[in-house]
């Protein structure tokens, strides 16, 4: 037991070096044999139009998802005013391509508590969103159909809604209580108080909305590049893998925002369907969609960041 523990630590700090490697062989070999198909493939003028649809859908996607964090916010009875909420929210996202892709979450912890939120809260509220993303990204992927032997995300989508249930959330917080989390007083260190009273139902329905939105945006950019209307069968397959995509972005580490690994993820999903150019070309300009949308979010929660105690804002 002690050598397995011995070996993990020795291996663990070079695992995403070696996933982040294994994602850019593949992407580069991909594109060293398809940048001319990728590159010949054009946009026409109805299809900039579908790309500006795209990125508002997108926008409206994370707007909608820092709403979503308001509802788990309320699950703690949290009373911090929505709109300011989602504004830290869209300000802080934009973070999570730093190295390290916890940054957006720190930056939301310091938020919340200078806002006077127990610290307690404030980080639960931040654990607990990506097992909803994870849990939602897998409902969708596996509600829609558009999987062959989906056995393996229904086996993870089990394990997720079971470690999203207070019997199995209570004893974790109970364990992080025990753990030092530098917080400014003795009081807000304990997270004995934040117990979850019942099951997150609301806010997981919130997060499966959000990511059939951002699976949207997805397929309104292949819509873009396809000549011929796509079949409809082709809709459930395209937002299913977009959403396993998505999924191993946020689970698998080394990969700030999901950068290399959901590009990946979903050309090895769809060569088999779609031709490799419109594949690199569709997730090369949905990753500049997503940031274009991400910025811009933030841009506008900036403009005018109302004071947290503030209650007419609620």
């Amino acid at each position: 037991m002690k050598f397995f523990k011995a070996l993990v630590a020795l291996v663990k700090p070079y695992i995403r070096w070696v996933i982040l490697t294994a994602t850019l062989v593949f992407l580069g070999h991909a594109l060293a044999q398809h940048w001319q198909e990728a590159i010949a493939i054009p946009i026409r003028p109805r299809g900039w139009g579908i790309v500006a649809i795209a990125t508002a859908v997108t926008l409206f996607s994370h707007i909608w998802s820092g709403w979503v964090w308001t509802l788990i916010l309320q699950e703690f009875d949290c009373t911090v005013p929505k709109l300011w909420t989602v504004q830290v929210y869209l300000k802080t996202n934009i973070a999570k391509y730093l190295p390290g892709n916890v940054w957006h979450f720190y930056g939301r912890v310091r938020a919340m508590h200078a806002a006077k939120v127990p610290w307690a809260i404030a980080v639960l509220s931040v654990v607990i969103e990506p097992l909803l993303d994870i849990a939602a990204a897998l409902l969708v992927a596996i509600g829609l159909g558009g999987l062959e032997r989906p056995l393996l995300q229904l086996v993870g989508l089990a394990i997720v809604l079971l470690a999203l249930h207070p019997a199995a959330l209570n004893p974790g917080i109970h364990y992080l209580s025990k753990l030092k989390l530098k917080p400014a007083s003795a009081e807000e260190s304990s997270l004995e108080k934040a117990i979850v009273a019942r099951y997150p139902l609301i806010p997981l329905l919130g997060e499966v909305i959000f990511f059939i939105l951002r699976s949207l945006g997805f397929l309104l950019i292949v819509v873009a590049l396809t000549p011929d209307p796509l079949q409809w069968q082709q809709f459930p397959l395209l937002m299913s893998s977009f959403s396993v995509a998505y999924f191993l972005g946020l689970v698998v580490p080394g990969a700030p925002g999901g950068i290399g690994v959901f590009e990946a993820t979903l050309v090895a999903l769809l060569e088999l369907h779609f031709s490799a150019g419109l594949l690199l070309k569709s997730v090369a300009i949905y990753r500049l969609v997503s940031i274009v949308a991400e910025v811009t979010g933030a841009g506008l929660a900036s403009i005018q960041l109302p004071d947290p105690l503030n209650k007419g804002l609620r």
